[in-house]
């Protein structure tokens, strides 16, 4: 008994391939140097034609050089981790922590409540003690049909996690689960049938009532006399200005607080924190920050997780998953949160606008070589204390105790009126709240910097991606929101590079060189857009003016450009191996173009006019409804966009500029002197690049000019981005 006690309750294992991927990055190092020869020693003259174009290109291939350094730091040792869950209830199924989970919401109407209702279901029915589990649901919106979904979902929630308990299944959001049985061809007994019937009923009523209060705009008055909570609004002004709604509709200490078997049910709490239009409310970091107070009143559990109101729970399992490594005897004392990658059950097929596929397949697993993976705002467990500033020291270990402490219990009035204060808009005045307590503020992407900070107190932590994922969240399903989701990450990256927090000098001596570089690949997101703005537009320009910016085909320079480029493809193999398509991968590529030259560029103009007092940090929530015909055309694979954007002006500037270079090349190459044989002796790179960005942009120029659906390009961006790209290949061709 005493040698399995100390057997791990984790183990960490190389990821494969390492040799294969070394001699890669090594040889196009290699391949790099030269083409930076090649580029020194065959600059243009003073004065000559091209020379402009080349001393920017070749900036440009330097910054692109630099940055694939960085990204080697995530690449060049992967690690995987595998949990132990039977040696963790063999061991300590009687000491489990005391959970708290925190659901955030923010708008009713782009996060439809039946939608953040199956999110607290799931939760609510981990394979977990249910009296050491809490659910919090804030309510940035302060809406009472958010409210009246949480009531319906407390009563349903009697019947449906018995069910969930009973028939052992997965995944235990109740939409998930009806669309999984309908697709599932396995066999269930004449019982289960039975009671799948029932349940899938019940929830169908549930949804029901639900959607028809939103659609009439207001609670029924017979609803409104069942429950005292809906008197809570009767003061409310609006979401931007009401004080504290918080009731406790579950209390897990009520003996009578028992589902249809009798068994206890977990805590459930709906909190609407106070908001003022004088006072800022730091958007979720505030709404954390008041649910990690409000809860240490209630419930107080040692463990909080935290998801998005998207984000369901896809793997009952997972809170034991997490505790394997807090709660490892060795090394558990150390670790401050244990990180699950964000995956989405809406992708097509081909995953239209691309994923985070290799971010969490690949580069997070070589970020948890440093013991340092990034916090990412959702699926996260985080040790109480260490959210609460507590620094690491090698003391911890005899400290780490994960009983929960129980006080002195008040009655259910009392402790709702206490709760109350903590999530006043006034609470933090004058305290360390937002700064060395809970949720960093100040910064659109602040659980980054909230995990950077843990880091640099000495705390681990922890990449946890099992077989089964643990969450699975809605992706966006226009080019329009996920060109602005890529735009508030981006930016709030850079703000990060920017302030005192930049891992440059906050991480200097607290976390390892390695480590700080895997920061710095998120952190730099944004200034690629200028590189990539270069090398998709130069090329083609100087195709115009015949003048060749590359070695010609039949010079041996061109032997490194051609193997950094074949080297490079070998990320489609990469793609393939993490689950993807080829397609999928083709995809990937041109949504890696499409961020790059807007949500980038954006993004870093945001933030130098922010750094220059102009605007101040905004958090825009992604939608996670649409319209049914949007829905129809995102399921075929059809790209949106659908409206007017400067983003979209952008796009179509550049995807006409490169059409029009080659055309006009084409046609004086066809009509000319040289002959075409010799034009692509001299510019064949430069004619291979223009060639793949016009095939790209294919979906662009149907939207642009075949297209009669509502998710076509607007005329007014047509004509716009028409105008953009001739004037500049006028300019370019016969002003320059």
């Amino acid at each position: 008994m005493g040698e399995e006690r100390h057997l791990p309750l984790f183990e960490t294992t190389k990821a494969k391939g390492k040799v294969l991927y070394r001699f890669s990055a090594v040889s196009v190092s290699v391949g790099i140097c030269l083409i930076w020869v090649y580029r020194v020693i065959h600059i243009p003259k003073a004065g000559e034609d091209g020379r402009f174009g080349w001393m920017l290109l070749f900036a440009a291939e330097l910054w692109f050089a630099f940055y694939w350094f960085v990204t080697q730091a995530l690449r060049w040792s992967r690690i995987n981790r595998q949990t132990f869950r039977d040696r963790l209830s063999e061991r300590y199924e009687n000491e489990l922590p005391g959970v708290d989970i925190f659901v955030c919401t923010a708008d009713p109407i782009i996060e439809p409540p039946i939608m953040v209702m199956n999110t607290v279901l799931s939760v609510m029915a981990y394979d977990y003690p249910p009296e050491k589990l809490s659910v919090y649901l804030s309510d940035d919106g302060g809406s009472e049909f958010t409210y009246y979904a949480f009531l319906e979902a407390a009563e349903f929630a009697k019947r449906w996690i018995p069910y969930c308990k009973k028939y052992n299944v997965e995944p235990r959001s109740p939409a998930a689960y009806f669309v999984s049985t309908a697709s599932d061809d396995q066999s269930q007994n004449q019982k289960q049938e039975g009671d799948l019937a029932v349940i899938k009923k019940l929830y169908e009523d549930m949804a029901t009532k639900i959607g028809n209060a939103v659609k009439l705009g207001r609670i029924s008055e017979e609803v409104r006399s069942k429950h005292k909570g809906f008197s809570r609004w009767d003061s409310y002004s609006s979401k931007r200005d009401h004080e504290t709604i918080l009731q406790i509709v579950i209390d897990g200490r009520d003996p009578n607080a028992r589902d249809v078997e009798g068994c206890v049910l977990p805590t459930l709490v709906y909190l609407a924190r106070e908001k003022r239009p004088q006072i800022h409310h730091n958007f979720k970091a505030g709404a954390m920050n008041a649910l990690i107070r409000v809860s240490s009143n209630i419930s107080n559990g040692k463990l909080l997780l935290n998801v998005d109101c998207d984000m369901y729970s896809n793997n009952s399992k997972a809170i034991r998953d997490a505790l394997c490594f807090l709660m490892d005897e060795e090394q558990g004392h150390e670790i401050a949160y244990v990180q699950f990658p964000q995956n989405f059950d809406n992708l097509t097929k081909n995953e239209l606008y691309a994923s985070l596929r290799v971010y969490f397949e690949v580069e997070f697993h070589g970020l948890d070589n440093y013991w340092g993976t990034l916090y990412v705002g959702s699926g996260c467990f985080h040790r109480r204390e260490t959210l609460c500033g507590k620094k690491f020291s090698k003391v911890n270990k005899s400290e780490m105790i994960w009983e929960d402490k129980k006080g002195e219990e008040i009655g259910i009035h009392e402790l709702e009126e206490s709760s109350k204060s903590l999530a006043s808009c006034t609470y933090e005045e004058n305290t360390q709240w937002g700064k060395e307590m809970g949720l960093k503020y100040g910064c659109p992407v602040e659980d980054v910097i909230t995990g950077l900070s843990i880091q640099c107190r000495g705390w681990k932590s922890v990449y946890c991606n099992p077989t089964r994922k643990a969450f699975l969240g809605l992706a966006p399903t226009t080019l329009l929101q996920a060109l602005l989701q890529h735009k508030r990450w981006s930016e709030g990256n850079l703000q990060i590079t920017l302030s005192k927090y930049s891992v440059v000098w906050y991480g200097r001596g607290k976390i390892g060189l390695g480590h700080q570089l895997g920061y710095l690949r998120y952190n730099l997101w944004a200034a690629n857009c200028w590189a990539t703005l270069i090398y998709s537009t130069l090329p083609s320009l100087y195709l115009l003016r015949g003048t060749s910016l590359f070695p010609q085909i039949s010079s041996r320079w061109i032997i490194p450009f051609a193997y950094v480029i074949i080297a490079n493809i070998g990320s489609f193999v990469e793609y393939l191996w993490c689950g993807g398509t080829s397609l999928g991968w083709w995809n990937d590529q041109r949504m890696w173009l499409y961020e790059r030259t807007t949500s980038y560029l954006f993004a870093f103009i945001d933030t130098i006019v922010h750094y220059l007092g102009y605007t101040d940090s905004a958090f825009v929530i992604t939608a996670k409804v649409a319209d049914e015909d949007v829905s129809e055309r995102y399921e075929k694979e059809i790209m949106e966009f659908g409206g007017s954007s400067p983003m979209f002006t952008v796009l179509a500037t550049l995807a006409l500029l490169n059409l029009y270079c080659f055309a006009w090349f084409l046609k004086a190459a066809i009509t000319g002197t040289k002959g075409i044989a010799e034009v692509y002796e001299t510019m064949s790179l430069q004619i291979l690049l223009c060639v793949v960005l016009i095939v790209i942009n294919l979906p662009l120029y149907e939207a642009l000019y075949l297209r009669k659906d509502k998710g076509k390009l607007p005329s007014s961006v047509a004509f716009k981005s028409m105008a953009f790209a001739g004037f500049a290949c006028i300019c370019f061709k016969f002003l320059y």
